[in-house]
């Protein structure tokens, strides 16, 4: 008797509004690969965010974290959209699977037109197994660029001479997680969220450029170089963020 066949259950996203520009930009096909925001998060601090199902009733409230500074736009789109939050959970139960399993189940579904993979435009790396399954990825398809924002810097930190050697494997670190020492102490290339153009970085003191379609964060012959990104999302009411965001929508 033949073997069943496993199944993949996991999928990989077409390009959302920002990822088409850098579609339009670099003329590859973008994709992406989301979980839950939040839940997965082992390392946010000041975007700390996710969300809550209330047992009873299913509905979806969006939950900040203690420590929370600025919401998860991410976040906010899972209580808002339920065909988005399904999506996520379903992609989500690849994180208890093994480092194999992972390994096999994002091999057979990534698109075989995708040219640029971010990896995770909702959630981040949530353990060493699927960080390394990530790596194994990279090293299989150098014909594709996979890139990440990450708060996981331990996760990193332990692979940092492997990665040296996987060229096709892109990570920014995101300011505002609870291992920021580790951006400095390891020279890092890091991202900073910023309230309003020509803001200074708190910690180089210099006015970092803004990257609006993600052309930094992929491109491989920018993977030294910091950055910076515009708030974006739904911010907690009265907060400073939310006033950025308003003066920013009204052009104030």
């Amino acid at each position: 008797m033949s073997k069943t066949k496993k199944i993949s259950f996991v999928k990989f996203s077409p390009a959302n509004t920002k990822l088409r520009k850098l579609e339009k930009k670099t003329g590859k096909k973008v994709y992406s690969f989301d979980i839950l925001s939040g839940v997965s998060c082992p390392f946010a601090r000041e975007c700390h965010s996710w969300v809550k199902v209330n047992r009873k009733t299913k509905r979806r409230t969006i939950k900040d974290g203690k420590h929370c500074k600025f919401r998860c736009y991410s976040a906010s789109q899972e209580v808002l959209l339920t065909n988005v939050y399904d999506f996520r959970k379903q992609n989500s139960k690849i994180l208890k699977e093994s480092f194999s399993e992972i390994v096999r189940q994002l091999s057979e579904s990534l698109p075989d037109d995708a040219k640029i993979v971010r990896i995770h435009s909702s959630g981040d790396f949530n353990s060493q197994r699927y960080f390394d399954a990530w790596l194994e990825i990279a090293k299989r398809n150098p014909d594709k660029i996979f890139y990440a924002y990450t708060k996981a810097l331990p996760f990193w930190i332990r692979r940092l001479e492997k990665i040296k050697k996987i060229k096709n494997f892109i990570l920014t670190a995101s300011y505002g997680g609870t291992h920021d020492n580790l951006i400095a102490s390891h020279r890092l290339r890091s991202v900073r969220v910023v309230l309003w153009r020509g803001q200074r970085d708190s910690i180089s003191h210099r006015v970092l450029p803004i990257d609006t379609n993600d052309y930094m964060a992929y491109n491989p012959s920018s993977r030294r170089k910091s950055f910076s990104l515009l708030i974006h999302g739904t911010q907690p009411k009265g907060s400073l963020e939310a006033k950025a965001m308003y003066k920013l929508r009204y052009n104030k």
